[in-house]
């Protein structure tokens, strides 16, 4: 009879393989997410840090990692703030890669 430890480990190397695992952790992510506790407010973020964030997360879409972007975006600050268009010139970048 398998362990519960072995039980554990071969249940996460399956969720691995399928892919799930991250699904399930952002999933959890956004469930705590909930649970926050609101009543201590958070600082409002610069204008840098949300275009930092804006970076992040395109880069995470780009690159497909779903899942770690939907637990970014689960963040109001984020998700308030991605109405706002960023443009490139706001960034002091030049466009690399088009799209």
């Amino acid at each position: 009879m398998a362990t519960v430890a072995e039980l554990k480990g071969v249940l996460k190397d399956t969720l691995e393989e399928k892919g799930v695992l991250g699904h399930l952790k952002a999933r959890i992510a956004e469930v705590f997410n909930v649970l926050d506790d609101d009543r201590e407010p958070r600082p409002s973020l610069s204008h840098e840090n949300l275009l930092i964030n804006e970076l992040i997360r395109e880069y995470l879409e780009f690159n497909k990692y779903k899942y770690t972007a939907s637990v970014l975006i689960a963040d109001d600050h984020l998700r308030k703030e991605e109405q706002k268009s960023t443009n490139i010139e706001d960034l002091h970048v030049s466009q690399a890669v088009n799209r």
